[in-house]
């Protein structure tokens, strides 16, 4: 299925709507746009370049295993470990598998949020907090996982798991709080 801007959600697993598959594809697609510098040249940074890999594999809205009556959002993306995020180690940097959950980690709650009415927007990441487990290295294919626990009124948190399908293993996990941010600045 092809929506607005030619963004094809098609291949896009899961119950999720297609208006909220197309908003996950959309943000992806501001993530790789270009970005003027001061002196107008333009610039693509390194989140431009790596979310322009990154795949949308699903977007469901399920129930929570452990509390049948809950729901929970469930999101899965893909992509390969490159040159351009390897450390002089050659294996990826810390703070690149830090951006992933930064992005990642709040989409299961924009699905879940959207999808039952409360504050459908991506909202502010308040905190990361990451436990790095084992190493990816040039080629793997990574599989980040991503699953909400707890949505209130302003503060959200969600889970990330990011796997190396290539190696078998557990990369990194991350639980972060989220809030959606105030309509009027208080400053």
């Amino acid at each position: 299925m092809k929506l607005e801007n030619n963004i094809d959600i098609s291949e896009v697993e899961g119950n999720a709507s297609p208006e909220i598959k197309l908003a996950l594809q959309n943000s992806l697609m501001q993530r790789q746009r270009h970005v003027s510098r001061p002196a107008g040249k333009p610039f693509r940074g390194f989140e431009t370049e790596f979310a322009s890999r990154m795949q949308l594999l699903e977007a469901s809205i399920l129930s929570k295993a452990e509390e049948p009556d809950k729901l929970e959002g469930r999101t899965v993306f893909e992509v390969f470990v490159d040159e351009d995020v390897l450390n002089r180690s050659g294996i990826m940097h810390g703070g690149c598998l830090a951006m992933i959950i930064d992005f990642c980690s709040v989409t299961p709650i924009y699905v879940l949020s959207a999808s039952t009415g409360a504050h459908g927007v991506f909202g502010v990441q308040q905190s990361l907090n990451i436990m790095f487990h084992s190493p990816a290295v040039l080629g793997d294919k990574l599989h980040i996982v991503n699953t909400t626990l707890t949505i209130g009124s302003r503060a959200r948190s969600g889970r990330c798991e990011i796997w190396n399908i290539t190696q078998h293993r557990l990369v990194a996990s991350a639980v972060c709080t989220n809030m959606v941010p105030s309509e009027l600045s208080k400053l």
